[in-house]
C-alpha cells in the first residue's frame, strides 16, 4: 500500500502554469509598461509640442494650427 501511494504521489505531472503564475506575470508587465510611461511621458510631451509649435510658426500663409 505504500509502495501504491509514493508511485501515486511521484506520478503527478505538476509542469505547466497555474492561473495564478499568468496573472503575476501579466502584473509584473504592466508595472514594467507603467513605469516606461511615467518615466518618457515628458519627452514625448515635449517632443509633440515641439512639433505643433513649428507647425504654427511655418503654416506658409495657411489656416493656423492649434495645439491644445
Amino acid at each position: 500500500m505504500l509502495h501504491f501511494l509514493q508511485r501515486l504521489v511521484a506520478g503527478r505531472d505538476e509542469t505547466g502554469a497555474s492561473a495564478v503564475e499568468y496573472g503575476l506575470l501579466l502584473a509584473a508587465i504592466a508595472a514594467i509598461v507603467a513605469a516606461i510611461l511615467l518615466l518618457l511621458g515628458p519627452q514625448v510631451k515635449a517632443s509633440f509640442q515641439s512639433s505643433c509649435d513649428a507647425i504654427k510658426t511655418g503654416n506658409n500663409g495657411g489656416t493656423a494650427a492649434t495645439c491644445t
